[in-house]
């Protein structure tokens, strides 16, 4: 796990009409930075978005529908998983969750069924001098956007 991601389980309360699950409460722990802007994110299947960074905002990810492969890469050289690149599934047959994503952490995404609607929260309002890019391909992380799952 990269040092300052959290992943919150939630809790699903399914019936004959189907679930309510909470999401994200304002008291909760991973959630002391606050609220800034909600966002829907809706990508189409075989989509890959990446890489992202951040100087201040923090993003919270729930995938409502559809498969999401989340990377996620430490660039904060004060880290103790600096240069770690870690991965998850969010969505459709994975367990209800949060991820938390800390400022100075790369983070990207490719839908792997969809569509994908991604809700995300962040810390601040959208503000272009903290939207960071890196490419793709970033040789430095080294990460295979092409890759299909392990074979067993």
């Amino acid at each position: 796990m990269i040092e300052g991601v959290v992943i919150k389980e939630l809790v699903t309360f399914p019936d004959e009409r189907g679930y309510f699950r909470e999401v994200i409460r304002n008291t909760d722990e991973f959630f002391k930075e606050g609220f800034g802007q909600w966002s829907h994110s809706m990508m189409n299947a075989g989509v890959a978005k990446a890489w992202h960074i951040h100087k201040i905002q923090i993003d919270w990810w729930y995938v409502a529908c559809g498969l999401l492969k989340v990377a996620l890469h430490d660039n904060r050289p004060d880290s103790k998983t600096y240069r770690t690149t870690m991965e998850l599934l969010l969505g459709d047959h994975q367990p209800g969750r949060v991820l938390r994503v800390p400022p100075g952490v790369a983070h990207g995404c490719k839908s792997l069924s969809g569509p994908v609607h991604l809700f995300y929260v962040t810390s601040h309002v959208y503000n272009p001098a903290d939207e960071g890019r890196i490419p793709f391909d970033d040789a430095e992380i080294g990460y295979d956007w092409l890759r299909g799952p392990a074979i067993k």
